[in-house]
């Protein structure tokens, strides 16, 4: 370890130390990218995205709050559901005139769990292939969720209900129109079929099971926005660092520390992932133009090439903006990223100078380039050394 990064690890650890936490300095400091030794990272990105205060004082008491609520979640959504639907059906006394399979009263059990189960098959087929280049997500956690697999308990889990239901994951429509490819061809393609992943016994759990598990009960407590394609890929990252801290105790409950961390963070960019938004300042529209503008601004020669070649911001920042750049690079350079973004106090604005700064740095190529060749390079983006990246874009917000 070269003495600069100790330097900078001492840094992380005195501002972390303070009774309470001097929030611009962590911010300068977690800008320029948060080392992962000691857990800082983990512990940064929670005080950045809100989850802890900066007050180190209640710092423990609020974390036992919070887990507890979050079992308090499984518990109502997924346990006592399960309990239900292991009891509903037993008879024929359980299926009564006012509530069976077939009712349609939007109060009905049935009907819920039926809705409920349209939202996880979407849910699961999207976690099953989360960040194919590691093998992370399909190994089993350590602190596999004892609430949930505690063998005393007869309900049926998540992973029965996806392995029983007859529905298909296809009728869901929550994916947005008008975009036909989520994933970037840096991603592996994963395995289609449910029998290619290997069944992990009973007591233990994968990873991707337990992101599952997050992204169902935010679904539940969000019945606004559910579940979008797309979500799966913004909680990945922020799992994987939770689940990967070095500090057992705090490891042990990524799960719910993800919960609340992916909440406080789509609380910001949700408007990304509503359709109905896409046309207002707030929406995903508003902010692809703003990548154009911001080229037109810093490189008009190359927004004039684009603009020419009638390449729309749509077909290739949509995805760069709504999941936060996680699908054109590796998981350790999407973290790196991040920490930028996370740190960034005008949340995200640093996101389209980002996004402005690699089209800025392929310039010659696209500038030479016809239309194909160039939808090729922003499709499957060829520069894979982000700070070369998050370099230009500080140039590009110091030159305003």
């Amino acid at each position: 370890m070269s003495s600069l990064h100790k330097s900078r690890i001492a840094d992380f650890q005195d501002v972390l130390k303070e009774p309470t936490i001097a929030l611009e300095k962590l911010r300068e400091l977690s800008f320029s990218g948060i080392p992962c030794e000691g857990g800082l990272r983990c512990l940064c990105w929670k005080i950045l995205l809100n989850y802890l205060p900066l007050e180190r004082a209640s710092w423990t008491s609020i974390l036992a709050k919070q887990r507890e609520l979050y079992s308090q979640f499984l518990r109502e959504m997924i346990i006592q559901p399960g309990i239900a639907k292991a009891n509903m059906g037993v008879s024929r006394e359980d299926v009564t005139f006012e509530d069976h399979p077939l009712n349609p009263n939007p109060d009905s059990r049935w009907n819920t769990y039926f809705k409920d189960n349209e939202v996880l098959l979407q849910i699961d087929k999207d976690v099953r292939r989360l960040c194919p280049d590691i093998s992370f997500f399909q190994r089993g956690t350590e602190y596999p969720c004892l609430l949930i697999l505690d063998p005393q308990n007869e309900f049926e889990t998540l992973r029965k209900r996806v392995e029983q239901t007859t529905l298909k994951s296809q009728t869901v429509a929550r994916n947005r129109s008008g975009v036909t490819n989520m994933s970037s061809p840096h991603k592996t393609t994963a395995p289609s079929s449910l029998n290619e992943y290997e069944v992990l016994p009973n007591g233990c759990e994968a990873h991707w099971e337990v992101v599952e598990r997050i992204l169902f009960i935010y679904a539940k407590l969000n019945p606004g926005i559910a579940y979008v394609q797309g979500m799966n890929e913004i909680v990945g990252p922020l799992y994987y660092t939770f689940a990967t801290d070095p500090n057992s105790e705090w490891k042990e409950h990524a799960e719910a520390d993800t919960f609340f961390c992916f909440t406080n963070l789509m609380a910001e960019i949700r408007d990304n992932f509503i359709k109905s938004l896409d046309d207002s300042q707030c929406g995903i529209t508003y902010k692809m133009e703003k990548v154009y503008s911001t080229l037109k601004e810093k490189d008009v020669e190359l927004y004039l090439k684009l603009q020419e070649q009638n390449i729309k911001p749509q077909f290739f920042a949509f995805r760069w903006l709504t999941l936060l750049l996680s699908q054109e690079f590796l998981l350790p350079d999407v973290i790196r990223i991040w920490d930028s973004l996370f740190a960034d106090d005008n949340r995200f604005d640093f996101l389209l100078l980002v996004c402005c700064a690699m089209l800025i740095l392929i310039r010659e190529q696209l500038l030479e380039g016809d239309f194909t060749v160039n939808m090729r390079l922003l499709q499957d983006y060829p520069i894979t050394d982000v700070c070369q990246i998050l370099q230009k874009a500080k140039e590009l917000q110091d030159s305003k």
